[in-house]
């Protein structure tokens, strides 16, 4: 395999046999970048002309970009030295979409963080065998409109897997996979996003071990009907979602800005979605909203697809830990509490239902959690706790798996 390092800007002594002498640590400006006027230049070139089986190394040290960078050959790697120790910063960035785009099929990014982006922070797209592991992607001044939409964005990809990365800022998703299929998302941590993670139009994932938390929504899984393709069949499971009451901070008209702060898992116009064993608690408008296109409030505007399925059928809620929440909902939701006793019931459905099909599927078997119908179809008239609900899934949807080649190997 071949290593490529950016040997001018290595940090300690790591250079000892090219100079003279060596230093405690590299130089830095006044706001903490690494004085190398050459490094961004030598990344790009090192990226342009990475063969199958690049590694691209990124010393300790914060970077700044003022372009964004780009992968084009299958099979390349790039790794840092640590999630906060080799920071690519693109507060400077003047020209470029992204961070950093990906079209090279066999893709790794490791132990690197991508931050202040003008736009996403990566983006992966229409390729295989994505890997993003131990990845920060920030924007460092909070949450604003202006943020990228995106951190971590594979599109389009057959094979992904993020482990272990932080995402934080998005002004849409933290983690978002879009129109893609096999999908593994586990042991990431998603704050102060608009969407902590959000699987959409994606066929086959496994959302697992994530820490989802002060985000306006927490986990979605939806399907928008201005894409090529739907999607189905997703499992979120062993996650903590927790207390994502954030401002919704989205451009407006975005789908992503009808999510109400305070929401854990959503599940919008998807099918197949079995959602277990979380921890889930104090989302203040509901733990669990199940919801059609129709909730979204601009289908007149988007219009909707002859193959387009705008309603959720098939999700089992069961074995869920569920305390707290639906006591703060907005002011549309708000006057519905007292059908919960003072707090919405852990599970809000819209109640849209297709009429060509006798049972949705919406089944919760979860213990004490309740699911509350909202007639939204009605504006509200029908409202009611639904105890028609207890139901499971004649099948479970089986676990995913990823190429050996994919998976670390400690």
């Amino acid at each position: 395999m071949r290593h490529t390092a950016i040997t001018a800007a290595l940090p300690f002594c790591a250079t000892a046999l090219l100079l003279a002498g060596c230093s405690a640590a590299p130089k830095t400006d006044a706001e903490g970048f690494v004085i190398d006027a050459g490094f961004e230049a030598k990344l790009q070139e090192q990226l342009l002309d990475a063969k199958p089986g690049t590694v691209v190394l990124i010393p300790a040290g914060k970077y700044a970009l003022t372009r964004s960078l780009s992968v084009a050959v299958p099979g390349v790697t790039i790794r840092g030295a640590g999630m906060d120790k080799s920071i690519l910063s693109f507060k400077r960035q003047s020209s470029g979409a992204e961070g950093l785009l990906v079209t090279g099929d066999d893709f790794t990014l490791e132990d690197v963080a991508i931050e202040d982006s003008k736009g996403d922070a990566l983006k992966i797209n229409g390729t295989k065998n994505a890997v993003m592991r131990r990845v920060r992607a920030e924007w460092t001044g909070g949450p604003k409109t202006s943020n990228g939409a995106y951190g971590l964005y594979p599109v389009q990809v057959t094979n992904v897997l993020i482990e272990g990365s932080v995402v934080k800022g998005a002004s849409d998703a933290g983690i978002y996979v879009g129109q893609s299929t096999n999908i593994i998302v586990r042991n990431n941590r998603a704050e102060q996003n608009v969407a902590g993670i959000e699987i959409e139009n994606s066929t086959g994932a496994d959302v697992y071990d994530n820490i989802v938390t002060d985000n306006a929504g927490g986990i979605l899984v939806f399907n928008m009907p201005d894409l090529p393709v739907p999607g189905s069949k997703t499992r979120v499971y062993k996650n903590k979602v927790t207390a994502n009451n954030h401002a919704n901070f989205a451009t407006k008209g975005t789908a992503v800005a009808s999510v109400p702060p305070g929401s854990g898992v959503i599940i919008n116009s998807n099918d197949d979605v079995e959602i277990f064993d979380n921890d889930l608690k104090d989302n203040q408008t509901a733990n669990v909203i199940i919801s059609s296109f129709y909730s979204l409030g601009f289908e007149a505007t988007r219009g909707i697809a002859a193959a387009y399925d705008p309603y959720p059928e098939n999700i089992y809620v069961t074995g869920n830990r569920i305390s707290g929440g639906g006591d703060k909902p907005g002011a549309r939701y708000a006057p519905l509490k007292a059908l919960g006793g003072g707090a919405l019931p852990a599970v809000l459905w819209d109640g849209f239902v297709n009429p060509k099909i006798a049972k949705p599927g919406i089944c919760v078997q979860n213990g004490e959690a309740k699911l509350l119908n909202i007639d939204a179809a009605h504006k509200f008239a029908g409202a009611k706790i639904d105890e028609s609900v207890n139901c499971a899934p004649a099948t479970r949807l089986p676990t995913i798996s990823l190429p050996p080649a994919m998976i670390e190997k400690r």
